[in-house]
């Protein structure tokens, strides 16, 4: 598989290097020539600080160059032949002449789409594109753990959650779960966990659409329980049953009365689970009226382009009771330090990166910025204009069906709302003439087609439609001509209830007002489009303008993920080369791109080893040793994966305690399953020997499992596959520069060995597996995501990425990584203690800062001194984790040193802060720490009362006076929030005594 890839990387390498770069066409992205380093250091800030040019970094360096100072922060044993490694880079990415470009895209085919399935076309309002998609102001955010400083995408979010609940009719609503289909088995896991484990069947409806129960199938069989897909009318409500799962409208189209069957599942103590379409809500009677005790679906189509697959916002509502056990983020409103209304995220002790492995999911990246989106799309359009746009699919439907009634087809009698199930003599006959009409529709069976109708159908779609029923030619008579004698066919499930009454929905249906409003928004949350976010183990590095442009290609965006595979072939082309580059950086043999998230790869990485295990009879394989020091997503996934978790305890220094490994891996030697592991360690270092780790696990049986969150400081001078690990997962919104969105979208393929390519997921309607080559052996351990290739439409950011850097560039970002990790602790050291080294006395691409000693000093902690770097215009990093009351630091490769240095000086005033207050000249409990952040209120007011004067509190540095970021809340009280629930708009807060409702900013 190694010799076909490399072969395969020759070839594109020799193909691209005949293309001539003067003669770019228009629309194409042009990938310069960086094998001499001039583009690539402009991206990576090479030019900032190469050595020898900037005088002020390399006395402080350990090392007398950039590739000194980043090989030597390796370890010599995971090192091993780095050189070698790094030239089979240049021999496979010449980095010259390689386009993502018009000619890749035009190789899909846009033909018209009425598959349905979950995907449809839709118009995202120009305004919300320009505004929001295209603009790094929103797509370089973070996730919102400063609220202070994120106010505007977290009151963004809360609409979400409110036009959720107003459409489904239920009491709360998360901020958004990767797709619809995880999204139902996160709602069969919440089940199962409302029963405590002890019913392990939960029973899906077969009208359901087939992605959706492939992967609660796949997710019951990690976790031990028992997806039964059953007709409806068959449902039996056992003892053992959790609960059941309907889709309303079904998979074909139809709707069903489930209040019946409701009554029943409710007396057998059996929760109902609704898995729903957002349009049609607005004209059918919502699954909160009729008793669902939890509504999942997609937001896709409320302004999110298909893009073959995703990213999209999927969503779960439930009932108020099982709030603590819900999944994913879930955005509550609570009061600043002044009683003010400020927004932050709920119930953070219920995620995984509090829980570990008794959280109530792994879900970490969700689709914040999908969701945001789909708010918008909301708020702009309105429920006027929702009901609109679903009259007019509605009626389009409609018309379609007496259509195909006039012409002597049988049409399903069910009420339907958009898709309409129609019987022919010929399901494949009907399909080759749509074919011909450039058409896509779906077979239900042989005899079955159904035609699903959106918002971007048009009238003269129906008139095609129908000569295509009609063996194609145009029938006597058209849909203009008999629209006006359709009556509607929702049966008697008319939604009689109002919905997003609030007066956020009703206000901004004006194009003017509405780009004023997402301004506001804007200019609320700090984003890498202001300073650098310096959050260790989270990349945020630069998400360039070029990488970000063919997103919006309408034959990117626009594809449908179930198309026939030959319309697709420009993805195709793409999917084979991206994974061939992630295969050769990695080290592996193979590669899956379907997993939609970091946490994602993780579980598959985890599903794929114990499917392995399996197959050789080793089915009692389950133990998985992870470090303490892991990221907590880590055990979440295993414990999702069957398997039963062994911590290892972590030395002085960060390594893994060899000793105690050694002891674990011998007493549970029988039943080893894995080893999961970060290289460079949360710690910052590279690990001590991670080779001796990987040899000890694989002699007792076991697979290295590498978290890829930390492959900034691998790629181009090791790799997981080279050091010895089985499987990583690569965070590519992180080392790959996919853009954050403020919580997602994310994306995380994971790389294999060629012993593990067999088992990597596949999908049930369009098959795929390990790429570049799908083994001819391959036993798929099941279905991980909605689309066969998770979030298409973000790899070619990613691709961009590689393709323009090359190797060389990829190599030296990794260099500059580091270089700059070390700079920045070499200066901060005399004014904070750096936590871990390695032996060299360096870091990897991030440090921790020891602050814990000033709490009991000057009463000062790591959230003040985060609250504090507002003021100063910066993002904080992260904060008590993996050590609580420390900072983990990561400046990544494209930050230049103007900006590091800037960082620094913010750093090093806040230490002479904190020295003022243990000097006795400001009080413990009244300093610009404690009272950080300092919005334009507080030092605009009247009063003023503290022993430091307004311009230190709002202005500390120089430089924030000429472009000051004021935070719009003073320091968000988490816990009021959480004592007194509120998460959606209008709400009364939980325990509440009739006050008026508590409303976010408007």
């Amino acid at each position: 598989m190694r010799t076909s890839r490399l072969s395969r990387l020759a070839r594109l390498a020799q193909a691209r290097a005949g293309a001539n770069p003067s003669n770019a066409a228009a629309g194409q992205i042009k990938i310069i020539d960086v094998s001499g380093g001039s583009v690539s250091s402009r991206m990576a800030g090479l030019t900032a600080l190469t050595a020898g040019r900037i005088s002020g970094i390399l006395p402080f360096s350990a090392a007398s160059s950039v590739r000194a100072i980043s090989l030597s922060a390796l370890q010599p044993s995971d090192r091993c032949e780095a050189e070698r490694l790094i030239q089979s880079f240049l021999g496979a990415f010449p980095g010259v002449q390689a386009y993502v470009n018009k000619e890749m895209a035009s190789k899909n085919q846009l033909y018209k789409n009425f598959i349905g399935m979950g995907y449809y076309g839709t118009h995202i309002p120009p305004v919300i594109l320009r505004n929001v998609l295209e603009n790094p102001g929103w797509y370089t955010q973070y996730t919102p753990y400063q609220a202070e400083i994120a106010q505007g995408r977290l009151e963004s979010l809360l609409n979400f959650q409110t036009m959720i609940c107003e459409l489904t009719g239920m009491q709360i609503s998360n901020a958004s779960l990767l797709d619809e289909a995880t999204a139902a088995a996160e709602a069969m896991t919440l089940c199962s966990a409302v029963a405590r484990g002890k019913k392990p069947r939960f029973l899906i409806s077969s009208k359901c659409h087939p992605q959706t129960i492939a992967v609660c199938q796949t997710r019951a069989d990690g976790l031990g329980l028992q997806a039964v897909v059953v007709d409806e009318d068959k449902f039996e409500y056992a003892k053992d049953v959790c609960g059941v799962l309907v889709q309303y409208p079904a998979t074909d189209g139809s709707v069903h009365d489930y209040r019946a069957l409701v009554d029943k599942a409710h007396a057998a103590g059996v929760k109902v689970c609704v898995s729903t379409d957002l349009l049609a809500l607005t004209k059918l009677a919502p699954p909160g009226e009729w008793g669902a005790d939890i509504v999942i679906g997609s937001a896709q189509r409320f302004g999110v382009p298909m893009g073959y697959g995703g990213p999209h916002a999927a969503f779960m509502a439930c009932h108020d009771e099982y709030k603590r056990l819900m999944p994913g983020r879930i955005i509550g409103v609570s009061i600043d330090a002044d009683g003010a209304p400020a927004l932050r995220m709920a119930m953070q002790t219920r995620e995984q990166h509090i829980r570990r492995d008794k959280a109530t999911s792994n879900i970490c990246t969700a689709q914040a910025l999908l969701a945001n989106i789909s708010a918008l799309y909301g708020v702009y359009h309105g429920p006027k204009g929702l009901t609109e746009i679903a009259d007019r699919v509605h009626g389009l439907a409609a018309t379609l069906a007496a259509g195909a009634t006039k012409l002597g087809l049988k049409v399903n009698s069910a009420p339907f709302f958009d898709t309409v199930s129609i019987k022919v003599a010929d399901a494949d006959k009907v399909l080759a003439t749509a074919l011909q009409h450039k058409v896509n529709l779906r077979k239900l069976d042989a005899t079955t087609v159904t035609v699903a109708m959106d918002e971007t159908t048009k009238v003269a779609d129906v008139d095609l439609l129908l000569a295509i029923l009609n063996g194609g030619k145009a029938p006597s008579f058209t849909a203009a001509g008999i629209a006006p004698g359709v009556k509607p066919a929702l049966g008697g499930f008319e939604r009689t209830s109002a919905f997003m009454t609030q007066p956020i929905f009703n206000s901004y249906q004006c194009e003017h007002d509405m780009l004023r409003y997402l301004k506001r928004l804007e200019n609320r949350d700090l984003s890498l489009a202001h300073s650098m976010i310096p959050l260790g183990s989270c990349t945020m590095k630069l998400n360039a303008t070029s990488e970000m442009i063919p997103i919006t290609w309408p034959e990117l965006a626009a594809l449908h993920p179930y198309v026939p595979v030959d319309q697709a072939q420009g993805y195709a082309e793409m999917f084979r080369d991206l994974s061939s580059q992630l295969a050769v950086i990695t080290g592996f043999d193979a590669v899956s791109l379907q997993p939609n998230s970091g946490a994602s790869g993780e579980y598959a990485g985890l599903m794929a080893i114990r499917a392995y295990h399996q197959s050789r009879g080793e089915g009692h394989r389950n133990v998985c040793i992870i470090p303490v020091s892991a990221h907590g997503t880590n055990p979440a996934s295993a414990v999702m994966a069957g398997m039963k978790i062994v911590t290892v305890s972590t030395d002085a220094q960060g390594n893994v305690n060899m000793a105690g490994l050694k002891q674990k891996a011998e007493a549970n030697s029988k039943n080893l399953a894995a080893l999961m592991i970060t290289y460079p360690s949360t710690h910052g270092v590279y690990e001590e020997g991670v080779d001796e780790i990987c040899r000890i696990i694989h002699a007792h049986g076991g697979q290295v499992y590498m978290d890829g969150a930390n492959m900034n400081a691998q790629v181009g001078l090791t790799s997981p596959g080279h050091i010895g690990a089985d499987v990583c997962h690569l965070n590519l919104h992180k080392t790959f520069c996919i853009p954050h969105g403020g919580g997602g979208p994310g994306m995380g393929p994971i790389g294999i060995k060629a012993h593990l390519a067999p088992f990597m997921p596949t999908h049930p309607i369009i098959a795929t597996g390990a790429l570049p080559d799908t083994p001819k052996d391959a036993k798929p351990f099941g279905t991980m995501a909605a689309a066969p290739f998770g979030s298409s439409l973000i790899l070619p950011i990613s691709f961009a990425y590689i393709s323009m850097m090359g190797s060389q560039g990829l190599t030296d970002a990794s260099k500059l990584a580091i270089l700059k990790a070390n700079y920045m602790a070499k200066r901060l050291s005399p004014y904070y203690k750096v936590l871990f080294t390695g032996k060299a006395g360096t870091c990897a691409h991030e440090f921790i800062l020891d602050v814990r000693p000033f709490k009991d000093t000057a009463g000062v902690e790591a959230e003040d001194i985060a609250k504090r770097l507002m003021d100063y215009g910066f993002h904080a990093p992260t904060m008590s984790w993996p050590v609580p009351g420390t900072l983990m630091i990561e400046p990544t490769e494209s930050e230049p040193k103007a900006e590091l240095d800037r960082f620094i000086d913010a750093m090093i005033s806040i230490r002479h802060e904190i020295a003022e207050v243990e000097g006795g000249k400001l009080p413990k409990e009244s300093n610009p720490l404690v009272h950080a952040p300092h919005t334009a209120a507080v030092v605009l007011a009247d009063k003023w009362s503290r022993p430091y004067s307004r311009e230190r509190a709002a202005f500390p540095a120089p430089w924030v006076a000429a472009a000051k970021f004021w935070p719009t809340t003073s320091r968000v009280d988490n816990v009021y929030g959480d004592r007194h629930l509120v998460t959606r708009l209008g709400q009364q807060p939980a325990g509440g005594s009739g006050s008026e409702p508590v409303a976010a900013h408007a």
